[in-house]
Order: C-alpha cells, then sequence, then structure tokens
C-alpha cells in the first residue's frame, strides 16, 4: 500500500491559500459589497419580516441571473425542497428516487411528505446521480401503468427523482430528464449547493420542472438562513408562494387560508443580505474557479491524491473543492483529516451514506452502490472560501 504524505498535504494547502499559521475554515461567507446598508435600511425603516422590497427584488434578482421565469424565496433549502416535492404531487406512501451520495436534507424533505426516499448510485465523474445505471435498475424494477410508474418490488407508487448537484457540479441531466419522460416520473432538482453553475450553458435548476437552492452561511451565497424554489411553470410558481406564506387568500384584513400552508416566507432583512449578494457573486464565481485551478495544479504531481475537476457538460461553480485519494490509498483518509484539523486546516470527509444512517438503512435502494461507497472511502473536502480565490487574484 503506497502511503500519503499528510504533512507535504497540509503544507500545499497552506501554499495554496497563502497561509501560515493561520487556522483555516472549510467555507466562509464574504461580505464586502452593499450588505450592511440594505440590512440598515431594513432595521431604519422597520420592514424587517416576511413583507418587504427586498424580498421581491430578491426573488427578481435570483429569478434573472439563473434564467427561470419564478423564483420565490424561502426560509432555507430544506423547507425549499419539501414544497418543490409538493408541488409535483408527492404524497404519503410514495417513492422518491435520489442519491445514497447526498446531504441529509433530500431525504428529511422527502420524509416530511410522508414519503420514502429510494436510494440509488451516483457517477464518479460528476459526484451525482448517474443517470445510466438509474435507466438500468428501473428497466428492473419499474412499470408505467396509465399516467404513473410503480415499483414492481412495493407496488407503491415512483412519483419524483432528485437529483443533487455535488459541490456544484451538475448531473448529467438530459438522460436523467429523457428517463423522466420515458417512465413518467418527476424531475425535482435539488440544487441547492450550484447557484453559479450551469449544464450545457444553462443554469441548473431550469431542467427540473421545479428545483429548490439553498443560501445558508456556508453556501457560495448567503441570505444568513435562506433557500429558494425555481420554477418556469407559473402556475406552479404561483403556487409555492402561496404554499409558503401559510396559504393566505389575499384581502386588505381578513385571515382565511383555503389550504394546509407554511410560514415558509423568507423574512425581508435576510432578503436584503441577499440582494447584496447576489451583486458580487460573479466575482465570487470567478474567484472560487480560480481557487480551483491553483489546487488542481499544486497537486498535480502529489502521489496518491487527485483534485477532483468538472464534468465535460459543466461549467461548475467549484463550492465546495475535494481531494480523490487514490483507491489503494483509501484506508488513510481519516489519518489526513485527523492530522489537517489538527494542524489548523479545516477539511471533512463527504456526508455518511444515507443508507449508513439507522433512520434510512431499511429505505429501499439498488442492491449495489459501489460507486457511492466508493467516493465517500476517499473524498475530502477543502477550504474553499471565495476569498482565497480573490487574494490569488491580486497577485
Amino acid at each position: 500500500m503506497f502511503k500519503i504524505d499528510s504533512t507535504a498535504i497540509v503544507e500545499t494547502l497552506r501554499a495554496v491559500l497563502a497561509v501560515r499559521d493561520e487556522r483555516v475554515s472549510l467555507h466562509e461567507p464574504r461580505f464586502s459589497g452593499n450588505e450592511w446598508a440594505y440590512v440598515k435600511e431594513c432595521i431604519d425603516t422597520g420592514w424587517v419580516s416576511s413583507v418587504g422590497k427586498y424580498v421581491d427584488r430578491f426573488e427578481q434578482d435570483l429569478a434573472a441571473y439563473t434564467g427561470v421565469r419564478h423564483a420565490v424565496a424561502v426560509v432555507n433549502g430544506t423547507a425549499a425542497l419539501h414544497v418543490c416535492l409538493l408541488l409535483v404531487g408527492v404524497e404519503r406512501g410514495d417513492e422518491v428516487l435520489m442519491p445514497a451520495l447526498t446531504f441529509i436534507a433530500t431525504a428529511n424533505a422527502v420524509s416530511y411528505c410522508g414519503a420514502i426516499p429510494h436510494l440509488v448510485d451516483s457517477d464518479v465523474a460528476t459526484l451525482g446521480l448517474d443517470p445510466q445505471k438509474l435507466a438500468e435498475y428501473l428497466d428492473d424494477i419499474a412499470e408505467v401503468r396509465g399516467q404513473y410508474c410503480f415499483n414492481k418490488l412495493t407496488g407503491r407508487r415512483i412519483k419524483a427523482v432528485v437529483p443533487m448537484h455535488t459541490f456544484g457540479h451538475p448531473v448529467d441531466l438530459d438522460p436523467l430528464v429523457a428517463l423522466c419522460e420515458r417512465y413518467r416520473i418527476e424531475l425535482v432538482e435539488d440544487a441547492a449547493e450550484s447557484l453559479g453553475s450551469y449544464y450545457k450553458g444553462r443554469h441548473t435548476g431550469n431542467l427540473g420542472r421545479v428545483s429548490a437552492m439553498s443560501f445558508n452561511g456556508n453556501k457560495i451565497i448567503t441570505t444568513g438562513g435562506g433557500g429558494a424554489i425555481l420554477t418556469n411553470d407559473p402556475v406552479l410558481g404561483k403556487l409555492a408562494k402561496h404554499l409558503t406564506t401559510t396559504a393566505k387568500v389575499p384581502h386588505k384584513w381578513s385571515f382565511a387560508h383555503d389550504q394546509v400552508g407554511f410560514n415558509y416566507r423568507l423574512p425581508n432583512i435576510n432578503a436584503a443580505l441577499g440582494c447584496a449578494q447576489l451583486e458580487q457573486l460573479p466575482d465570487f464565481i470567478l474567484a472560487k474557479r480560480r481557487l480551483a485551478q491553483s489546487y488542481q495544479e499544486a497537486f498535480a504531481s502529489t502521489p496518491g491524491v487527485s483534485v477532483f475537476t468538472e464534468p465535460a457538460h459543466a461549467q461548475s461553480n467549484y463550492w465546495l473543492n475535494a481531494l480523490l485519494l487514490d483507491p489503494d490509498c483509501a484506508q488513510q483518509r481519516d489519518d489526513l483529516l485527523e492530522h489537517s484539523n489538527s494542524e489548523g486546516i479545516m477539511t471533512r470527509p463527504v456526508w455518511t451514506l444515507m443508507h449508513e444512517l439507522d433512520i434510512y438503512k431499511s429505505a429501499p435502494r439498488m442492491h449495489n452502490l459501489n460507486v457511492s461507497e466508493d467516493i465517500e472511502r476517499r473524498l475530502i473536502n477543502i477550504p474553499s472560501s471565495a476569498s482565497f480565490g480573490m487574494s490569488h487574484g491580486n497577485r
């Protein structure tokens, strides 16, 4: 077994980041624009809650940037994904296809609907759901009856599939769209990590019937906590806003609610922060891509590791950069994690796979999740804040 040099890897990270003894986080927000001015206006005027001009502006700016027709701002990405699933008709007892390699929110949002996560494998070229392997799997276990797809093994309806664009790298969407059409399955993009990423020249979030984004404090832009529902369907766009504002029927003074809704509306003060962050997003993207290139060059000749690069069909935002250990070095992952963190360089593994969590270990799944398991064994996220890429640009 080849032994990787953890000390050399940490020193390479420090060299790329241009830090010596400082402790380095995995991803930090950058506030260098109009954040304070916009937030102060909310405070000065008293418009800090879920009504105000910045909520409307943030939705308009986000729709314009991503190219979708409708964006609805909500309190976080999980809430966005929950409502996305409801919008496409996911009901209690349905199965929803999703990668085993994802953040827990993807599975939890399915559970909020009373539905059942159905776990499938990923592609090492994208780190996201593998459309080809899914097609072969559905050929074996699925059948279309009328307008719906059913799992022949469980008898349950397979209502939707939720590809997640891992670390900002777009899944190969075209074959997935075709597969959904063939099996009459709804496509819901989990685009939580992919603001600023493009699939074949089109921003993520445009190919799903609905899509979810996140603006948590560690995302490429932040509203503190926040998310958004994206759609090109005007009917679903209107319904999304209605459901996320407690399903209140518009009226000057009456409190009438025509269905069970959710108090998911993004506060104006958070939206103000988001508007200022969106103004800087092109610079953030440039900086993060510059940092990714620096990592690729720095580790090009390092034995035992490689830097994950964007798929051929994509232009990625490189939200989080990742090292992949060579297969024969995989068992040294935890040693590298321990060493780098003890040296003040924050690194982390990818999320625990969904079928390895007690709460989802009984979920239906492909028998063979070998690619997801291989990625989980070998992947390490490394510091990816936009500020580091910006400092590279000033050299």
